[in-house]
């Protein structure tokens, strides 16, 4: 009788810790897009912002934010992919290649203001690159790099081993294996994993405002060693140091509507990814 107690009330707690989240979470989600949804028009997506970003529109922004999350895929996902099939397929499980698995675990806890500062110092300053889409991209890509090595060997890890060993019986070799027996299996997860890794990088603030951000800058980048406006920075300069913040109140809600939608609509590609590859490679 005692157990059966205890069990009610853990599955009670563990209901009202689910529910509990839910609601908070759906408050957020209506409280931005309430505030947010009548700001959201042509103009406020296509115009350029003026007087100090208090009016006009936010495009600048969405093209710098974009030009950031193109550069950190190219930069992270060949480097981490690659970095996972080297771990998971060819490095000997010794004390040397566990110490660089705990230290790219390790990293994936870093607070991000902790890669700004790291690429401020190297790729602003010692490279000379200063404040560009090339030294932010890179800052990016530094941090989402650990999650995108975890959970692309987690996904290699899950082909079984059977795969592997059917095709090197036919007399391939081992990188021929893995290209067409191991890598079409773990597509799905290797790309959920980037892709979520890259939306948290869509929405940092910290690595863009030591790197690449600026606030007011009408203008679109003309090469990667430009300075562009991004939504993560853009919002919290609104929020916390203009000066007319109740003038700017709407355009901090459309703004956060904005960065959600696309933070959102890069989870919504990694569910629709990771679905249509585990219907066309099953096992």
């Amino acid at each position: 009788m005692t157990h059966n107690l205890t069990e009610k009330l853990v599955i009670s707690g563990l209901r009202f810790a689910t529910y509990a989240i839910v609601i908070v979470i759906g408050y957020i989600l209506f409280d931005i897009i309430w505030h947010g949804l009548p700001v959201l028009d042509w103009r406020f997506l296509t115009e350029m912002p003026r007087r100090g970003g208090a009016e006009g529109g936010i495009f600048p922004a969405i093209v710098g934010t974009i030009y950031l999350i193109a550069g950190t895929i190219i930069i992270a996902l060949p480097f981490g992919v690659g970095s996972a099939i080297y771990l998971s397929e060819y490095a000997s499980r010794n004390r040397l290649t566990e110490t660089i698995r705990l230290a790219i675990i390790t990293l994936a806890g870093v607070p991000s203001i902790v890669f700004g500062l790291f690429g401020l110092g190297l790729f602003v300053l010692y490279f000379n690159f200063g404040p560009s889409i090339l030294a932010g991209s890179i800052t990016l890509a530094c941090m989402v790099l650990p999650t995108i090595i975890v959970t692309s060997e987690e996904a290699l890890r899950a082909v079984p081993k059977s795969f592997r060993e059917g095709s090197l019986a036919l007399g391939t070799t081992k990188w021929q294996a893995i290209r067409t027996n191991v890598l079409p299996y773990s597509f799905g997860g290797i790309i959920t994993g980037a892709i979520l890794g890259i939306g948290r990088a869509a929405g940092e603030t910290a690595p863009i405002l030591l790197t690449v951000a600026a606030f007011f800058l009408p203008r679109l980048p003309k090469s990667i060693f430009d300075q562009v406006m991004a939504l993560p920075y853009h919002l919290y300069i609104l929020a916390t140091q203009h000066p007319d913040t109740s003038k700017v109140l709407p355009l901090q809600y459309g703004t956060a509507l904005v960065l959600l939608i696309l933070v959102l609509g890069l989870s919504l590609g990694a569910i629709i990814t990771r679905s249509h590859f585990r219907r066309k490679y099953r096992w």
